[in-house]
């Protein structure tokens, strides 16, 4: 069979599934690939720019709340912050120490605090100290005593006690103190004295518990008195020569020199211990006027000669360590220091009914 040459070139074929042919698609001329341009490019940077700043941003935010919760959580040590309790000028003010409570060696740490704060302060033109306090340890009261005569000598400006509740024995102590003391109607003062506590724990620990302590010392005197031992008449008349007598004349001392218009002999016939009500304690001449915060501004006013002031009153900043370890129950926590604190006589300016 012959076959007739076809010089035209046609598009070669392929046989198709229904037994026919097909034509064979002409392969592309090769050569380098067209990039299409993608769009949207320029809004995915800016997109990408934003999302990386969110996440500085974050990170810094993030940083700030960690500073804010551990000031917050720990407070700043030795910070104190002002609290208006009345209004008037800046330039005079009024500064309002607060004495509250038992007075031991953290009471002492922060009236020194807030007397250094109005100290720095210039525009702070006299002192109300606000005492409101059965006493303490005679240290710490004496330590107050002493910062607060400290403030008046160096700045030359007028304190005066304000007398809030109780302010006996080593509240007392503080209060003199000052240039002037008034007290609320109600007030309970005095109590000019010593009071000295001691356990005795022998008969327990031998005859029920069947515990004998032994101690051995290099005299007769060095465990006087001890709680282990009997509490004798000699041991009595030396705690009473060698403890008590030394702090009830140091405290006569310092009533008889607080308040001019008393002799020690005065002193010694109201240092009994005993309790005075404001009434009673004016008439005797411990306190010079009776009333209330305002005329205790009136008072500091005068003695600054000046007319118009704005009172503040320092207070510690919140501070979420001291709260919670306020609100923790620590009863039942017994170290070497409470245990000395409790086998220890303590010999205190304190009105013991408190």
């Amino acid at each position: 069979m012959d076959f007739e040459q076809n010089n035209n070139l046609s598009e070669p074929t392929q046989p198709s599934a229904t037994g026919g042919s097909e034509p064979i698609p002409a392969v592309a001329q090769s050569g380098p690939p067209v990039k299409t341009p993608r769009k949207g490019s320029g809004w995915r940077i800016f997109w990408g720019i934003i999302l990386a700043l969110s996440v500085m941003a974050n990170i810094a935010l993030f940083m700030i709340l960690m500073g804010v919760i551990a000031l917050f959580a720990t407070g700043q040590r030795g910070l104190l912050t002002e609290e208006v309790i009345r209004k008037g000028p800046r330039k005079n003010k009024i500064a309002v120490i607060s004495v509250e409570g038992i007075i031991y060696g953290q009471q002492a740490k922060d009236v020194y605090r807030q007397l250094n704060a109005a100290r720095q302060d210039k525009r702070v033109k006299g002192l109300i100290v606000r005492v409101n306090s059965p006493g303490g340890t005679i240290s710490s009261s004496d330590q107050i005593y002493e910062e607060i005569l400290k403030y008046r000598q160096e700045t030359g400006k007028p304190v005066v006690a304000f007398m809030q509740g109780v302010a006996a024995s080593g509240g007392y102590y503080t209060s003199v103190a000052c240039d002037k003391i008034i007290a609320e109607r109600t007030t309970i003062t005095g109590s000019i004295g010593v009071i000295f506590g001691h356990f005795v724990l022998q008969e327990l620990l031998e005859e029920k518990l069947g515990i004998k302590p032994i101690t051995i010392t290099s005299g007769p005197k060095k465990d006087w008195p001890s709680m282990f031992k009997p509490f004798t008449e000699e041991q009595q008349r030396y705690v009473e020569d060698k403890l008590i007598k030394p702090a009830y004349d140091t405290f006569v001392q310092v009533v008889a020199k607080g308040r001019p218009e008393l002799t020690v002999d005065d002193v010694k016939g109201l240092a009994d211990g005993g309790i005075f009500g404001a009434l009673e304690a004016k008439k005797e001449k411990l306190i010079d006027e009776i009333g209330y915060l305002d005329e205790a501004i009136e008072l500091v006013k005068k003695l600054a000669n000046i007319d118009q002031a704005r009172v503040v009153e320092y207070r510690k900043p919140f501070s979420l360590t001291g709260f919670l370890s306020y609100r923790k129950p620590n009863f039942l926590k017994i170290d070497r220091t409470t245990l000395y604190e409790l086998s220890t006589p303590q010999v205190l300016y304190l009105w013991s009914a408190y």
